[in-house]
């Protein structure tokens, strides 16, 4: 069974940068991040494969956020520069069954309880 917890998250100024954690607990393999912002459904971020070798990411945060892994430590990262008001949502991990990098929700079986990331203007 696979637990994942998140932080990071908090309030930042248009411009500014966060870097997210996600700890896991148990085997994991590919691993992705989604968010949620207000009156949204769950949105693909980034994601990241079982290697670490090979990442994915929504067209809204390429060249901005970065997803990496620290296999030894079992936690993954979003590394989030020039952070935009839209940015604003509920951050979720999710950890998925297989080693290739996934962009849907239906692909990952376990989640955190997401961390809060609000981009001030």
């Amino acid at each position: 069974q696979v637990q994942l917890v998140e932080s990071g998250g908090g309030l930042v100024q248009v411009g500014g940068s966060l870097r997210l954690s996600c700890a896991a607990s148990g085997r994991t393999f590919s691993m992705g991040w989604f968010r949620q912002g207000p009156g949204k459904g769950r949105v693909f971020v980034a994601a990241i494969n079982w290697a670490g070798s090979s990442t994915l990411y929504a067209d809204s945060v390429k060249g901005r956020f970065t997803i990496s892994r620290d296999s030894a430590k079992n936690t993954i990262y979003l590394q989030m520069n020039r952070l935009k008001p839209e940015d604003t949502a509920v951050y979720y991990c999710a950890s998925s069954r297989t080693n290739t990098a996934q962009t849907t929700p239906e692909n990952y079986f376990a989640w955190g309880q997401g961390t809060q990331v609000t981009v001030a203007s």
